[in-house]
């Protein structure tokens, strides 16, 4: 089997390297000098400097050639790129292989969760599915234990992609509840920002902790409200990932609350970290999903308060302490 994984970044590559385990990868880099690098040193000194490919990976900068006759491709984009790799994916192939996105959050321009980004550029009836989870990707690339979902309404293609990305090192579960791993995987990038600002303030462990458990509140009413299961918002890609995005001191998102809370304007801690943090386009997305569907989400609000400079990160926390009690459940 050979898998195609198009997007040279640190997770791109170390899906690459997890999967080269069992199988043979083409890696498609965009830029061709970086390809050629990658190919030549047998390492991607940008994105994931240390990890060296090994020799079933074959770095290109074509996409054609990455994607032709491949078993299937994994998507690893942003997420605001992924239709525009899908559309280039369709030009360049006669046929375009089953494609498993593994990109979180909301496009930023429409406001589209992954999946439906897949069904507007390939059609409804494209085999596809979402890879999720906890996971960063030095761990991944290192090959430390680790757990994803794999997600698919084709339930069928849901267990062969799992299986076939599945390792000894890597487990990989199958799901039927796309919208449930997607949720999940958008959320909880906004919660860990919320999650660096309250360490960034040295509110403390306590706070910290009752934050990632409201987080869980916030993402699983609106997963459930949008169709999802309990039981996915609940497992790798709901509460596992939360909880590491939220505590991980490799998580991009938490270093932005990190650097709000420090007082640095929010373009400056985007320069900073020098990756994509998707938290931050999600938020404005994933509160006004939320208010579409009557979903409270406080939480969510108020980091898309400190984003917009509507409020700095104490102001934000302090009007989140002055609300009103409730029942837990509500």
């Amino acid at each position: 089997m050979t898998v195609a994984v198009l997007g040279a970044g640190a997770w791109g590559t170390a899906l690459a390297i997890a999967a080269a385990a069992r199988h043979p990868v083409r890696l498609w880099a965009r830029d061709r000098l970086q390809a050629e690098a990658m190919a030549a040193d047998r390492v991607n000194a940008r994105y994931l400097p240390g990890r060296e490919l090994p020799g079933s990976i074959r770095v290109t900068s074509s996409l054609a050639e990455a994607a032709r006759d491949c078993e299937f491709a994994i998507a690893a984009t942003p997420t605001g790129a992924l239709a525009g790799l899908l559309e280039q994916l369709r030009a360049a192939l006669p046929l375009v292989p089953p494609v498993v996105w593994a990109c979180k959050g909301f496009d930023a321009r429409t406001g589209e969760l992954p999946h439906r980004i897949v069904a507007r550029v390939l059609g409804e009836d494209a085999r596809c599915a979402v890879l999720s989870g906890p996971s960063f990707a030095d761990e991944i690339a290192r090959g430390l234990p680790a757990a994803l979902t794999l997600a698919a309404r084709d339930g069928g293609f849901a267990r062969d992609a799992a299986q076939a990305l599945h390792g000894p090192r890597l487990r990989v579960y199958s799901s039927r509840d796309v919208i449930g791993v997607e949720v999940g995987g958008a959320a909880k990038n906004v919660m860990a920002i919320a999650a660096g600002i309250c360490d960034g303030l040295a509110l403390g462990l306590n706070a910290r902790a009752a934050l990632i458990t409201r987080g869980l509140a916030e993402l699983t009413r609106l997963g459930l409200a949008l169709g999802g299961r309990a039981e996915t918002l609940m497992g790798l890609a709901g509460a596992g990932d939360l909880i590491l995005t939220c505590t991980g001191d490799l998580s991009r998102n938490r270093r932005i609350g990190l650097l709000l809370a420090a007082g640095t304007p929010l373009p400056e801690a985007l320069a900073a970290l020098g990756h994509v943090a998707e938290g931050v386009n999600s938020a404005r997305a994933l509160h006004a999903l939320a208010l579409a569907h009557g979903v409270e989400m406080p939480i969510t609000a108020a980091v898309c308060e400190v984003l917009d400079g509507q409020a700095s990160p104490a102001e934000a926390v302090q009007a989140l302490m002055r609300r009103d009690p409730r029942p837990e459940g509500a």
